[in-house]
Parts: C-alpha cells; structure tokens; sequence
C-alpha cells in the first residue's frame, strides 16, 4: 500500500544558520511541511518559505503551547515534529517510508534513534542518545502545556523503534551548549513553580551531584570519553540551575527579593 501520509512541523526562532539543512530533506518528501516563527530578525521566515507549504508568524507562549497551535494546522493523521537543529537521513527516510507503508501497522507512536553532536562527534551515551518519539498518530494527542520538555499525551501508546538515525546538532558552540541549558532550567523551575513545587539550595546541591553520577555513570557517559565527562558536567549544572531557580521563586524568597528591590528603588527617588 502507499505511505501514510505524514504533516510535519517546525518550531524556530532565530534558526537562519541551520534551518535550511533541516528543511531541504524535509521538503518534496513529508506531504504537509509546516513553519511556526515566532519572531525571527535573522532571514529564517525567508529560508522557511523556500520549502513549506505553510509558514505561520506568531507570539511565543511556550514550547507546549506554541507546539499544540502546529499540531491544529496539520491535515494529516501522522504527525512528524522536527525542531531545526535535526537533519533527517536518507537511510530514515526509507525505513520510514517503509514502516509506514505496512497494511498491519498497528503502532501509533514511533521513536527514532537520537544522534547527538557535541563538537563534532555524536554522544553514544547518556540523556543525548535517548531514542526520541518524533512521529505519532494525531488522533487524540497533544503536547503537555509547559515551558520546556513538552512531553506528548496520548490516550494510549503502541512504540515502536526505528533503526536509523535522526541527526541532533544542538549546540554551535560551548557558550551555546551552556545558556541553553541555563535557560531551560529557569524554564523548567518556572512551570514547577506553577505547580506549587519548592526546593532548597540544599536539594540543588544535592540534585547536582545525583544528576551527574547517572549521566556519567549509570548511563555509561564516561564511554564517551571528555565529551561524556563535559555533558555530565553540564547536565549537573542544568539540575542545579533548575532547583535553585526554583527556590528562588518560592514565596519567603520572592518577598524578599520584592521588598530589597523596593527598598533600592526608594533610595534612587
């Protein structure tokens, strides 16, 4: 039988340097290309209208939120969603093609092998090298409403795992790899906070340490040589960076933090 027809969708911002090489395979392949910006100064609007099919311009409200409004303008029931720092292979592409041309395909939601490059060669190892669920029936589904690791609902799951790679290139460089995870901590302490959740200094601490020692060895990172020694480290740092944000935005702290500011703010009158 025929491929299933598949929409897929990005999510940019600023993306002008790499968004091309993760359209161009997209493009003429997938049967619905779709483009969500959300405020691009540098050329990638443009970029993005040499090869979808549809490109919107919005606000920012979220990963979640900004993913479910690209998953209402999709047509078709399978659902590919691609950020612009992956580039899909040939080799993905036909197994792909070939899964999903199955007249018993009984899976509802596919997980594609995750390449990770951290300055020019890919993590094997770790949190980075996670299989990845990119592609999934729509009926049902939709993406939780948080900041950042929008992970998908859907009413029930039947995975399968391709062989193939999708190709992540994450970071352009070491000041990239390391305000992005900065950023996406706060994100993260954000959306707990929303929850009512707190966190002391000492639980940062104490979440740095344990989240180190299973990226490096329970996740056998340390087979991945000084790149899984630096990704440990990192990801140490995201975990304190979330948990003290966190108790940063407590409300004993906050006030605090409210009444110094007020109090500078009075001084400069």
């Amino acid at each position: 039988m025929p491929r299933r027809k598949i929409s897929c969708f990005l999510i940019v911002c600023n993306e002008a340097d790499r968004l091309e090489a993760s359209l161009r395979p997209l493009a003429g392949w997938v049967d619905q290309l779709i483009v969500l910006d959300s405020g691009s100064t540098d050329g990638s609007v443009e970029i993005a209208r040499k090869y979808a099919d549809d490109v919107y311009q919005t606000d920012w409200p979220g990963f979640g939120p900004q993913r479910n409004r690209a998953l209402a303008y999709c047509k078709h029931d399978w659902v590919m969603t691609i950020d612009a720092d992956e580039v899909m292979t040939e080799e993905l592409k036909t197994e792909i093609d070939t899964v999903l041309s199955k007249p018993n395909l009984t899976a509802n939601f596919i997980r594609l092998p995750w390449h990770t490059f951290l300055f020019g060669k890919p993590l094997k190892y770790g949190r980075y090298s996670t299989p990845q669920g990119k592609l999934f029936l729509k009926t049902g589904a939709k993406f939780k409403d948080r900041q950042v690791h929008e992970t998908l609902i859907m009413p029930s799951r039947q995975t399968i795992t391709l062989k193939s790679p999708l190709l992540h290139y994450s970071w352009r460089d070491y000041q990239h790899v390391s305000e992005k995870h900065l950023k996406y901590g706060v994100l993260g302490a954000q959306d707990k906070a929303k929850n009512k959740k707190k966190a002391s200094i000492l639980y940062a601490f104490f979440r740095s340490i344990t989240d180190f020692l299973q990226q490096y060895i329970l996740r056998l990172g340390f087979l991945d040589g000084q790149r899984g020694l630096l990704m440990a480290v990192i990801l140490s740092q995201y975990a304190f960076h979330k948990y003290a944000a966190l108790w940063t935005m407590t409300d004993d702290i906050s006030q605090q933090s409210g009444n110094h500011s007020e109090k500078a703010h009075l001084s400069f009158r």
